[in-house]
């Protein structure tokens, strides 16, 4: 199984930016999709953002449409999300997760979660 590292995040202030990356150890198309998540203290994991690794479709949780962008890298080990406009309740654990593609059941199957990167906005 494709073991993933999340590295990127750190703490910036409102309106601010930062990209964080998904590393796999091996190549990501062997996977259907890649998606990245966040958990906010106290709150459930939610998903952000998912790539298709075979075309690079793409779909988005609705609060980070227009302000975040994932993309794949073309070696094809690697999956990145640039962040724009970060607000606090952007704030939260981010992590990168292998699953289905499937614009229907949005976020469901995802798993092989990496250990997260860290990201805070705050002023």
């Amino acid at each position: 199984q494709l073991q993933l590292v999340e590295s990127g995040g750190g703490l910036v202030q409102p309106g601010g930016s930062l990209r964080l990356s998904c590393a796999g150890s091996g190549v990501i198309s062997d996977y259907d999709a890649i998606a990245w998540f966040r958990q906010a203290p106290g709150k459930e994991r939610e998903g952000v953002a998912c790539i298709k690794t075979s075309d690079g479709r793409t779909y988005y949780g609705g609060d980070v449409k227009g302000r975040f962008i994932i993309t794949k890298s073309s070696s094809q080990n690697a999956v990145y999300l640039q962040m724009l406009n970060l607000q606090p309740e952007d704030t939260g654990r981010y992590y990168c997760g292998l699953g289905p593609w499937d614009i229907f059941n949005a976020w469901t199957g995802f798993g092989s979660w990496g250990q997260g990167t860290q990201v805070t906005v705050s002023s």
